[in-house]
């Protein structure tokens, strides 16, 4: 059978065949309105998609090549690699950057008849943590680290305010919580129109539902959602999360924290009503959403410090297969190689001056 593209008469079959967010048909919607170029495709049959794939398109920065990438997808077939391979040459991009969402063990790759090969420049994280809301909220309180539990516990006592808070005010508080976290941390995040455009593609207030009388908090597990949660001490906003929602899953991709009052834990406080808000929805996992490249991170380590604070609550570490390109122009793909060594060569050097 022919792969298809997928539209939107298609989305409802088509979100139940992929298993990330990053794969779903909402965040290929959100990414359009970003500028990027979306592929979506897979084998449609009555009540499944097989095969179906994500891929956004992207011009390499000093280059006119361009390249997919493939986040988070399902294990790649034999049959999607030369579909692939058939795309990337129609479509001229010189790879494919492949990062399935497959737990390390359950793939075994053939590098050199596949046609990938491990990636010159992995962009999703290996690891992550995820937790199992099936316990009890005694049971993820008792498997936590000591200085979690502690830490929970205190935020409580000092009367931080947690709760989710879907307004356009709180999104406002998350977006200047935002600017200042990536000021103080010194690291590079999506800019204002990009987390704007995100809330109003998928934040949860932008979908329409029946609502019962049930008092239940609406929202569809088919579609990729995002709900906005918020710590709040003495009415000033510490914490705001981004989590999203997909599936059985509750993903928490963004978060963002004031200078302001540490003492009281807000972060923790936050933390522990995700895990509680995604038990409530009846979900069953809690993706923390990436961990440090390596299991057990050394102090001086960039990634050390949010490792450190997912696993604090007692978080199983999940290791996938990695990334991997799949070339589809071997000269413009070493020609990126090359430029990408060297600009690396160029930063580490400007940062010991």
């Amino acid at each position: 059978m022919n792969f298809e593209d997928i539209n939107e008469s298609s989305a409802t079959v088509y979100n139940q065949s992929v298993n990330h967010p990053l794969q779903a048909f909402e965040w290929g919607e959100f990414r359009k309105k970003t500028g990027v170029g979306i592929i979506r495709r897979g084998i449609i049959k009555k009540e499944k998609v097989v095969n179906p794939y994500q891929i956004s398109i992207h011009q390499t920065p000093g280059f006119s090549y361009f390249i997919g990438y493939f986040p988070k997808g399902n294990l790649p077939s034999s049959e999607l690699l030369n579909e692939l391979k058939n795309m990337g040459r129609s479509n001229k991009l010189t790879f494919i950057q492949l990062e399935p969402n497959v737990e390390i063990g359950n793939w075994k790759l053939e590098i050199g008849n596949s046609g990938l090969q491990p990636a010159f420049h992995p962009l999703f994280t290996k690891y992550t943590f995820l937790l199992d809301l099936k316990k009890t909220e005694d049971e993820l309180l008792k498997n936590m680290h000591q200085k979690t539990r502690y830490n929970i516990r205190l935020s409580q006592k000092h009367g931080v305010e947690v709760k989710i808070d879907n307004s356009d005010k709180a999104f406002k508080e998350y977006i200047k919580l935002t600017k200042q976290t990536t000021k103080r941390q010194k690291f590079y995040a999506h800019d204002e129109n990009y987390h704007r455009l995100m809330w109003e593609t998928l934040g949860i207030s932008n979908f329409k539902f029946q609502i019962s009388n049930s008092g239940k908090y609406p929202f569809d597990p088919n579609k990729l959602q995002a709900h906005l949660l918020t710590a709040k001490y003495k009415h000033k906003t510490l914490v705001a999360y981004i989590l999203f929602t997909f599936k059985d899953t509750i993903y928490y991709p963004y978060g963002a924290s004031s200078d302001e009052h540490r003492e009281v834990m807000a972060s923790h406080g936050a933390m522990w009503e995700a895990v509680r808000f995604g038990k409530n929805l009846g979900l069953e996992k809690f993706d923390m959403w990436g961990a440090a490249n390596v299991p057990d991170p050394k102090p001086n380590d960039p990634y050390f410090g949010f490792h450190r604070f997912k696993q604090g609550f007692g978080a199983e570490l999940i290791e996938f297969v990695g990334s991997y390109d799949l070339v589809i122009n071997p000269l413009n793909y070493r020609l990126l190689t090359i430029a990408d060594k060297l600009r690396w060569a160029y930063l580490r050097a400007k940062k010991r001056q």
